[in-house]
């Protein structure tokens, strides 16, 4: 059977490296061993921060099974595939022949393909009977949503005037039209500003009479309604803008992408998550698991140290950012190791550099992978994110403010609009959980590392929903006041 062939050899490899840096290797290689088998829709939930080692698990039921899978990774972790695990596979006598590229034979046992790929072959009926194994499925809709959508670059404008000479007089005083909307409205920190469908109505009625249309245009005519959000992103030194459209909601997007076909999705994905959950966007798009288990970390023996006293001003307060700097400023006094500070208003977070460099010098950098070994990190809580991999695990993390999606950025405010619409607590049900989740795998590291964690954002005390950010935090344990480490 499957699963036992797997275990043995997944034990066997693990021996003969000689370490087990993850508690969960030979339950996730039976789980996954056993969904493969019965071909049926499996969900597993990692910790936030597991150790990376876990992917092995998942390959060795894979190289063994003759299923034919499809296997959908991100650009980054195709890299620590074919540079890491699929060396460690043929070291221990396992050989996992992938398929690469826009199409696969039917032969091909393995199809290893992107999320861009995996929407053109479902779109052209090419994933056939296939299987789907989908690791990080905690970046699943963001992924996805990325992949399905598409921007309109000014070459782009180009092409279409020269394609249609007929209609170049038009195109061209609609494109400035457009400018002089875009470069009108008040542009956020983000530099993005939403598109209207009434703005882009104009453009949509005339490109609709012409027969035939370059490329990426038939697409963008395509993409319409109100489950399609648009944005320019403004880049306003060069008077230069793109032209963005995304789906509110990716997976109901590909209604029917998991319907009547195995699926296997890995991920750091909180308790009650919206994949797997009745009635959300993975449920309409036909993935509804049969088995759903979650594989939590040993408990551990010191709860997380959390520096956030009561009286902290908010965010939009006009003394925000000098409580940031001389807070952050009293952090940083001592500590020997690594120091992440985390913002994402780009405006503050450089002034807060700048002071703190002023402060400390050349050991305060800017979302920089190679900081000292007593170092200052200040970045974005998404760039922390995509690089922790990369840098060593902080001794504290400063959260200046908790990482709530800002409705400055066109596709938060639409998606919130459309939730108001269906009368729905738009920030319980969307906001606080991507917030919480993006806490959770910021400071896992930390965690286990002894690090401690100051949140300086006044809204964890003084609103009624800090009391879940606490929750998502356990076990924790106050600091009353700041001492010197």
């Amino acid at each position: 059977m499957l699963e036992a062939l797997a275990h043995q050899q997944l034990k066997a490899l693990l021996r003969l490296e000689g370490e087990t840096r993850w508690p969960h290797h030979l339950t996730l290689s039976r789980l996954a061993a056993r969904s493969l088998r019965r071909g049926d829709q499996t969900l597993v939930r990692l910790a936030p921060g597991s150790d990376p080692s876990w992917l092995l698990a998942l390959l060795v039921p894979i190289a063994l099974t003759d299923t034919g899978l499809a296997l959908v990774v991100s650009e980054g972790l195709r890299q620590r595939l074919l540079q890491v695990e699929l060396p460690r596979l043929e070291a221990a006598g396992l050989t996992l022949p992938c398929w690469e590229g826009p199409a696969a034979p039917p032969q091909a046992r393995l199809w290893l393909l992107d999320h861009r790929q995996l929407v053109q072959a479902w779109r052209a009926q090419g994933l056939g009977a296939r299987q789907l194994v989908i690791p990080e499925a905690e970046n699943l809709e963001l992924l996805l949503r990325s992949a399905l959508g598409l921007v309109i670059e000014n070459h782009d404008w180009e092409v279409l005037r020269r394609s249609l000479p007929a209609a170049s007089t038009g195109l061209l005083g609609l494109h400035e039209r457009l400018s002089r909307r875009i470069f009108a409205h008040p542009q956020g920190p983000v530099e993005q500003v939403g598109v209207s469908p009434e703005e882009e109505a104009p453009l949509r009625q005339l490109l609709a009479l012409m027969e035939a249309l370059p490329e990426p245009w038939p697409h963008w005519l395509a993409c319409g309604g109100s489950d399609w959000v648009s944005w320019a992103t403004v880049n306003p030194s060069l008077l230069r803008w793109q032209l963005h459209r995304q789906p509110l909601d990716p997976l109901a997007a590909l209604a029917g992408l998991f319907a009547d076909r195995g699926a296997l999705l890995v991920g750091e994905l909180p308790s009650g998550g919206r994949l797997g959950s009745p009635g959300n966007a993975g449920s309409r798009a036909g993935f509804r698991p049969q088995v759903e288990v979650a594989l939590g970390d040993p408990p551990l023996q010191d709860p997380l140290p959390v520096f956030a006293p009561a009286g902290q001003p908010l965010p939009n307060s006009p003394h925000f950012a000098g409580h940031l700097l001389d807070q952050a400023r009293r952090l940083v006094l001592g500590q020997e190791g690594l120091t992440l500070v985390l913002l994402d208003d780009d405006g503050l977070r450089r002034g807060l550099t700048s002071g703190l460099a002023a402060e400390f010098g050349s050991r305060v950098v800017h979302q920089d992978t190679a900081p000292d070994s007593n170092g200052v990190i200040c970045a974005s809580w998404g760039w922390w994110l995509d690089q922790q991999a990369r840098l060593p695990a902080p001794c504290q993390v400063i959260a200046c403010t908790l990482p709530l999606a800002s409705l400055e950025s066109p596709l938060t405010a639409a998606q919130v609009q459309a939730l108001r619409q269906q009368g729905r607590d738009w920030f319980r049900e969307l906001l606080l959980p991507e917030a919480l989740g993006r806490l959770q795998r910021a400071v896992a590291n930390l965690r286990r590392s002894g690090g401690r964690l100051a949140v300086l954002d006044g809204r964890m005390r003084r609103r009624g929903w800090g009391r879940q950010v606490m929750a998502a935090l356990e076990p924790w344990v106050a600091l009353p006041r700041l001492l010197p480490r």
